[in-house]
């Protein structure tokens, strides 16, 4: 790239892109800290061709503070927890091209643009940067690898297959096949998230004349665990929505209702129904939602799903009550959604490469015998518990904490035993050829028992967790889990009857 007379002339253009240095002027008044020369470029075509994503970044902490700046701020109050800076970003504000530059030689999907050398794709590995801790606690996490889990599964892959699978109906016979990879991305994996893969090269009209851009396979796609063209996994953005990254946004229940809600996570719905819930949407236009660190008490005054799963929470002196981690299970000790019953949070975010002694890459057995060799053991859940009763008791005293979760884990035990009952008959038909055990999902008994443990027993003890007791009771609680095990009960003895 090089400038003459007051414009840019880019090396893959056939012509002249004027750029006004007065435009670039007036931009550099509207935000207090030096933007780089490359993303000032940007912008002056950006904001008329995708005006909302400038003024979205405009509005976020990456235009107005520095690198260098945000190192220097006490160690609570870091943003950034990089130790040290690459030299070319920590003077000017986190631009466009700051991001979309980063690491290009990873990048499959780095291409030239303009004079430049752009990735389509920004990667936890790219916000890595400045985010370093963030992005390690992340990249072990089970939301790291939610594509693996559901792909190199081949009991979730069944699954997967099973939601969008009849192909047709002739002579009373359903025919089936597996799920397109569109429907795929369009169900599990827009939460779970997608492999992005780059096929070449494509044209696309602009006001600026043709422009070949990268030929980006399984895109759009911001699901969770993502895997990017640079190799990395996950999507910030999932949370930190591009191009604001707000801390806000990410920290309000509406992100998280993106995929932890009804019928399989009712989290959201649970939370919404909580008195937790009820002074958050009473009271959140009061909150202060972008301190940090988020002061108990002051900055707000009751929890989010961040507050419990992940934010750095200090009491009103300042003092320090739970870190800031982006390993969002690292303060459960118990996983209460999973096939087929509660059980030990995995080890490690593979979940895949879990094995129980029936063979299968399952927690536990049919018949609920844990693999515990890939299970935390009760020391490390006994952490992990008392990191989440710190969350609880910054509220709350000890016997109202410690009731709770009693009330908590005799949900779990009771919900496993409603699960193993059903399970106990569906193995029964599947041991009798009364129903084909080599796909567990695809047939109308097999789905009653899926609603099981997937819909009502997860209903039963999310509402438990989160105190939301309608869905315990009769919003795909305890009422429809009876319900549900007598149709079962039903399906079988009819079976047993007609043969």
């Amino acid at each position: 790239m090089k400038k003459i007379f007051g414009c840019v002339l880019f090396a893959s253009s056939l012509f002249l892109f004027p750029i006004k240095t007065h435009a670039i002027g007036k931009l550099q008044q509207d935000l207090p800290y030096a933007v780089s020369e490359q993303t000032q470029i940007c912008i002056l075509c950006h904001r008329n061709v995708t005006p909302g994503i400038v003024e979205d970044w405009k509005t976020s902490r990456h235009s107005k503070v520095t690198p260098e700046i945000a190192l220097k701020k006490p160690l609570l109050e870091r943003r950034v927890s990089s130790e040290t800076i690459p030299e070319d970003i920590g003077s000017v504000v986190v631009g466009c091209y700051e991001c979309h530059s980063q690491n290009s030689s990873l990048h499959k999907d780095n291409f030239e643009h303009f004079g430049f050398h752009i990735n389509v794709v920004v990667s936890p590995n790219d916000c890595k940067t400045c985010h370093a801790k963030e992005a390690a606690q992340f990249s072990g996490s089970k939301k790291a690898y939610a594509l693996d889990n559901l792909r190199e599964n081949q009991i979730y892959s069944q699954f997967v297959d099973a939601v969008p699978s009849i192909k047709e109906v002739r002579d009373s016979t359903i025919h089936y096949s597996n799920a397109s990879e569109k429907s795929k991305l369009e169900t599990c994996y827009a939460c779970h998230g997608a492999e992005i893969t780059v096929d070449g090269m494509r044209k696309i009209k602009t006001n600026f004349g043709n422009i070949e851009v990268p030929n980006l396979k399984n895109w759009p796609n911001q699901g969770v665990g993502r895997i990017n063209p640079d190799g990395s996994r996950g999507a910030c953005t999932s949370c930190h929505p591009r191009h604001s990254f707000s801390i806000e946004i990410a920290r309000k229940p509406y992100t998280c209702s993106q995929c932890h809600l009804e019928q399989d996570i009712p989290a959201y719905e649970v939370y919404n129904e909580s008195k937790h819930g009820n002074i958050f949407l009473s009271k959140q236009d009061t909150w202060n939602w972008n301190n940090v660190p988020w002061r108990v008490g002051m900055d707000f005054q009751a929890p989010t799903c961040a507050t419990c799963h992940n934010s750095l929470l200090v009491n009103p002196e300042g003092k320090e009550i739970v870190s800031r981690t982006h390993d969002f299970g690292s303060r459960l000790w118990v996983r209460i959604f999973g096939l087929i019953y509660s059980h030990p949070q995995p080890k490690s975010g593979k979940t895949y490469e879990i094995k129980n002694k029936d063979g299968l890459p399952l927690p536990a057995t049919y018949m609920n015998e844990v693999a515990a060799e890939y299970l935390i053991d009760e020391e490390e859940q006994l952490v992990r518990k008392n990191e989440m009763k710190k969350v609880c008791n910054s509220c709350h005293n000890n016997d109202w904490v410690s009731g709770h979760f009693e009330k908590f884990d005799s949900t779990l035990s009771e919900t496993d035993t409603m699960v193993l009952n059903a399970t106990t008959l569906m193995k029964n038909m599947w041991d009798k050829g009364f129903a084909d055990a080599s796909n567990p999902f695809d047939e109308l008994i097999e789905m009653l028992w899926v609603k099981q443990w997937f819909i009502y027993a997860n209903s039963i003890r999310f509402a438990s967790a989160m105190i939301g007791p309608d869905r315990a009771t009769f919003k795909n609680g305890w009422w429809q889990l009876t319900e549900n095990f007598h149709k079962i009960h039903e399906f079988a003895k009819k079976c047993e009857y007609e043969h």
